[in-house]
């Protein structure tokens, strides 16, 4: 069994480099075998705080349940949910328009090829994303992310590859709210949270709100309340929860709380994603890349979830059913590493009990 100083240890290790000024680490093993929590630095175990891309796993889990009730298909073309001036000029590359080509699993694997309003150049020559973490805080409505993207080039044909892609996760958004009816925050509500009973998770949605914990990039507090309320960006990152809570939200993820359990299986067709990090992409679904040093006799196998730019992350590792929930809160990618080595550490450590 997993000791208190131990782990104390691994969460400390988790703010010693860098600028991470903070993490919480979360970590269960089976059906509530064990279970610990802990906080280092300016954190505490019980802070709420911006989940950012961890959000796309609950998306998953949304368009997976509509799938299970048969509302749509993953084959779907998502010109059958999206309007018409939506899908003119979506995806148009060396004068072949593919828009009507895309389906819902190409947006959910990141494999769509639109151009991504957040990495890559706009008409200006900077992307959207540089100017957030230079301190220009603005909004991103899906009308104005087309109206951009429509004019920057797309990354590949439908399916050829995969490239992380924010707009994808937008068009997802407006395709749930078509769907169901709601806004999405009302979705992730009525579909998530409530029935996990999450009285600390909601959608970030009032730029006045100042629950969640301040969100670091490098040794600067990063403070974009406008880009993060609005609705358009609340599938891609604007849920906010506790360690806790997301652990309650992995565990019901991956034992068939919200899909059958089995389609688990279907979501790992993984494609090496570069940037934001290295990781492989599936169908909604992240792997860690695990370099065979890290444990060169005993391979540690799959680590499944979702990363979040936050520093924020949400794994399971099926061989020794240990699941990962926390932060490092820190935006500039630098605290991801320290996250990784906690988590295969403490694999490592659970894997030698068993030798």
């Amino acid at each position: 069994m997993l000791d208190q100083s131990f782990l104390n240890d691994t969460v400390n290790q988790m703010v010693k480099k860098g600028k991470n000024f903070g993490a919480v680490l979360c970590v269960e093993q089976g059906n509530d075998d064990f279970s610990w929590i802990g906080s280092a630095g300016n954190l505490q175990f019980d802070n709420q705080y911006f989940m950012t891309s961890v959000t796309k796993l609950y998306v998953t889990a949304v368009i997976l349940k509509l799938k299970a009730d048969n509302r749509l298909h993953l084959e779907d073309k998502i010109s059958k949910y999206l309007a018409d001036d939506m899908m003119d000029g979506l995806h148009v590359l060396n004068g072949v328009d593919y828009s009507y080509d895309i389906t819902i699993q190409h947006l959910i694997s990141n494999t769509s090829g639109i151009a991504d309003y957040f990495k890559q150049k706009q008409a200006n020559g900077e992307a959207g994303g540089s100017d957030l973490f230079n301190g220009r805080d603005e909004a991103w409505p899906l009308e104005k992310t087309l109206a951009s993207i429509k004019k920057i080039k797309p990354q590949f044909k439908p399916g050829q590859k995969a490239s992380y892609c924010g707009t994808n996760y937008q068009l997802l958004g407006r395709i749930i709210e078509n769907l169901t009816d709601m806004p999405i925050k009302e979705v992730f509500k009525s579909y998530i949270f409530d029935k996990l009973n999450l009285t600390k998770t909601y959608v970030y949605k009032d730029e006045n709100d100042t629950k969640p914990i301040s969100l670091y990039y490098k040794s600067q507090p990063l403070h974009v309340p406008k880009f993060i309320s609005c609705p358009s960006f609340t599938p891609e990152g604007g849920i906010v929860s506790t360690a806790h809570e997301t652990m309650i939200f992995l565990k019901a993820f991956f034992t068939g709380y919200f899909f059958p359990k089995e389609e688990i299986e279907g979501l790992k067709k993984w494609h090496f994603i570069f940037w934001p990090s290295q990781f492989y992409y599936g169908i909604g679904l992240e792997k860690l890349w695990v370099p065979r040093i890290v444990s060169p006799f005993k391979p540690i196998g799959d680590i499944i979830g979702f990363w979040g730019q936050s520093g924020a992350f949400a794994f399971y590792h099926p061989k020794q059913e240990l699941y990962f929930t926390g932060t490092v809160n820190q935006a500039s990618g630098m605290g991801h590493n320290l996250a990784f080595r906690a988590m295969t550490k403490i694999i490592k450590t659970v894997s030698s009990f068993k030798s």
